[in-house]
């Protein structure tokens, strides 16, 4: 069983193809568990889902990051969790319509700039409040939207000036706002800045100090998370070692490539490994950028 919110691609991408690289190759069956922004999924996964390897999951990305801020809600350790393996790392950017008067990241400092948001612990809400605490924006969060499309589809009606979306949806789904300079780019939420995205800044370069810097840094890190796959905490290490190791032979797949080709989707894979490691980095950060973090964003 793969159990997720949102993330629907990967989730039953790896349906289709992980099953065929364990032993004895299991059917895979792909099971949503909507609510409370996918908490609902991650603490049954560890609380509840079975510890034998047969129960996995894909939920936020900020899923150590709400952790950590002790977000509403959660009642899991995100450290404890067998992360198995991410999909990809997600590029994500604040647009505006071309019919804004902040066209640039400094011009959001000098403009009130209504941006769509989809909801409390969502990238799209958090990431202006930082920024407007940390660098001086001026965003004003406009809650309410179900999900990135419609917050980009609000600014193309004007009834905001921006929204939050993956530079991947922009650049395939969104071509000829591009083409056109229909949008302007404020930001990306990265650590370095996208070859494609030379000209761009990433959140951190914002920051005025070091505690501002690694405040920016520490929230930026979901989008590192970005699509990634953890099992239940207390499985066997032999266990976790197939789960991964399955799951690192998928990514070399021919027909799973092949379908990650002719979807066009983002692809930068990451190990077990090394996801457990940015993960239990992200749970564990030092206790001033967490309270400063938290400051900005739930306004306490």
């Amino acid at each position: 069983r793969v159990l997720f919110r949102s993330y629907d691609y990967f989730g039953r991408l790896l349906a289709r193809h992980y099953g065929a690289h364990v032993p004895g190759r299991p059917t895979v069956v792909a099971q949503s568990m909507p609510g409370a922004g996918s908490f609902k999924a991650a603490n049954y996964i560890y609380a509840v889902a079975p510890k034998d390897g047969t129960a996995m999951g894909i939920v936020t990305q900020t899923i150590a990051l709400e952790e950590a801020l002790g977000t509403p809600g959660v009642l899991y350790k995100s450290a404890e969790f067998n992360w198995i393996g991410r999909g990809t790392a997600i590029v994500e950017v604040t647009l505006t319509w071309h019919t804004s008067k902040a066209k640039t990241i400094e011009d959001a400092k000098k403009f009130e700039t209504p941006v769509a948001g989809t909801g409390s612990g969502s990238p799209s809400e958090g990431y202006p409040k930082l920024l407007n605490g940390v660098a001086g924006t001026r965003f004003k969060v406009i809650t309410g939207y179900p999900g990135s499309t419609d917050g980009m589809l609000a600014a193309e009606r004007g009834e905001v000036d921006g929204a939050l979306t993956s530079w991947n949806t922009l650049r395939i789904s969104k071509q000829d706002w591009i083409q056109n300079k229909l949008i302007n780019l404020l930001v990306q939420y990265t650590l370095e800045r996208e070859s494609d995205l030379a000209d761009i800044p990433t959140i951190v370069e914002l920051g005025k100090t070091p505690l501002d810097k690694q405040v920016l840094a520490f929230y930026a890190s979901g989008a590192a998370v970005g699509r990634s796959f953890m099992a239940p905490p207390g499985l066997p290490a032999d266990r976790v070692k197939v789960m991964r190791t399955a799951f690192d032979d998928m990514l070399k797949d021919p027909e799973f490539l092949a379908e990650i080709e002719k979807s066009k989707a983002e692809f930068k894979p990451l190990s077990g490994e090394k996801l457990q490691e940015l993960i239990v980095g992200t749970a564990n950060a030092p206790k001033e950028v967490i309270e400063t973090t938290r400051k900005y964003i739930q306004g306490n």
